[in-house]
């Protein structure tokens, strides 16, 4: 029943959204087609599908054949980046904080609305969030380097916000609405055996966690999910890593 109660919540992943979950989840250095056809069909996936897919995916980007061995397909560079974020967000996530915040404040007026939507993507991307237009902000409790600081449109310093910096936390995101969804895919998850609607879920809450504005435990709400739902798709990375590397009579007939 609960298998059901996932695929009727979650769709079940397309053939290419498997490639590219399995070598985005699973951390291999590269894939040959052979394993990811075998991997495809553990998740009820046709060989000759998965062969399209992996076509498809190099045609958009998204993979490419590795330079070293032709054989073995590797991540394209959106989604390495995107893998790198998503591994960087891990440490990021238990790191110290001493009660700063970061500021990114837009000094220069007249850009177009395409060099607005840009900046705002980037800072985004920083994990700040907007108090108000042309501010941005977030606490200070992330190791990585504040790339954003090149922008020759803004100025950027760090300051201690007068009022509760939890307040403040809850104004700038709907911690609320992140934890609820956060417990929900935790739920489906730990309900979900079958492989393909596992995968699904598990690729929504890697989505999730992307989402995560990775803020200090000081003005986190009670019983805040993102460490559980991380320990368990860490977990499930070991599952991949072993389906990636398991023998051809490993795979379901």
């Amino acid at each position: 029943m609960c298998s059901i109660a996932v695929m009727e919540e979650i769709p079940a992943l397309s053939a290419r959204s498997v490639v590219l979950s399995l070598l985005l989840g699973s951390h291999p250095d590269r894939m040959s087609a052979a394993e990811l056809v075998r991997a495809g069909e553990h998740f009820g996936i046709p060989p000759a599908t998965t062969r399209v897919a992996l076509t498809r995916a190099v045609a958009a980007g998204d993979l490419r054949r590795d330079t070293a061995d032709s054989r073995r397909y590797v991540l394209g560079e959106r989604l390495a980046a995107r893998q790198r974020r998503q591994d960087e967000a891990v440490l990021d996530a238990e790191t110290a904080w001493d009660g700063g915040w970061e500021m990114a404040v837009v000094v220069v007026a007249g850009r177009t609305g395409a060099e607005r939507a840009a900046l705002r993507e980037r800072l985004a991307s920083y994990r700040l969030a907007q108090l108000r237009e042309g501010v941005w902000t977030r606490p200070a409790n992330l190791r990585r380097p504040r790339e954003y600081a090149d922008e020759r449109v803004l100025t950027t310093f760090t300051a201690v916000p007068d009022e509760d910096p939890a307040d403040l936390a809850c104004r700038l995101w709907d911690l609320t609405a992140w934890a609820e969804e956060g417990d929900r895919l935790l739920r489906l998850f730990e309900h979900t055996a079958a492989p393909a609607p596992r995968l699904a879920v598990a690729a929504h809450v890697v989505r999730h966690l992307a989402t995560d504005p990775l803020l200090p435990a000081a003005v986190l709400p009670a019983g805040w999910p993102a460490a559980r739902m991380r320990a368990a798709y860490a977990a499930y990375q070991d599952e991949l890593r072993e389906l990636a590397v398991a023998p051809a009579s490993a795979s379901p007939g």
